[in-house]
């Protein structure tokens, strides 16, 4: 893929990571219970590499909350450094991973990238912006349980696309 073309789609995953939530904070708590601006910046990751999907996860909190107020700016830190370590390791890892089955490949590398950006928001909340008040039962219930939804729909819906994406020929090949 041409780099025109991934900037071009980093592109439209930031912008659907300002606009997607939108639709989802009409409801109390459903951006943490349905992670909307997840799903493109992990989309970004998979189809463009770990470089744009990098950069795509550090933008687009910063930039939905200059626009939209959503994320509250208290919480644009640690969701910049969980969004960007997403895109990151899922850009990385479908690069890495090569078993014989790309489905394989897309949720190894899509559940890692989930781990590792929870962990990572997790361990910048709980040492930087909330010291002291945030313990390991808090980052269980707001990373796994709360977001279980979100999750779900994670795991569903970005292989989906992503594989639709390749047998469409818009994506010759992933990360």
């Amino acid at each position: 893929m041409t780099k025109i073309k991934k900037l071009v789609y980093a592109a439209l995953c930031i912008a659907l990571g300002v606009v997607l939530p939108i639709a989802f904070h009409s409801i109390p708590n459903a951006g943490s219970i349905f992670l909307p601006m997840h799903i493109p910046v992990l989309l970004c990751g998979l189809i463009c590499g770990w470089e744009y999907g990098l950069i795509c996860g550090a933008v687009t909190p910063i930039l939905s909350s200059l626009i939209t107020g959503m994320p509250p700016m208290a919480y644009v830190p640690s969701m910049t450094i969980e969004l960007a370590v997403y895109g990151y390791v899922a850009g990385l890892l479908i690069n890495v991973i090569k078993t014989k089955n790309t489905s394989v490949n897309i949720y190894i590398s899509l559940i890692l990238a989930m781990f590792a950006g929870r962990l990572a928001g997790g361990i910048v909340k709980a040492f930087i912006f909330s010291s002291g008040s945030y313990s390991m039962q808090i980052w269980i219930t707001s990373s796994f349980i709360t977001a279980l939804p979100g999750i779900i729909i994670q795991l569903i819906l970005i292989p989906i696309l992503v594989i639709a994406l390749k047998k469409a020929k818009l994506v010759e090949q992933l990360g």
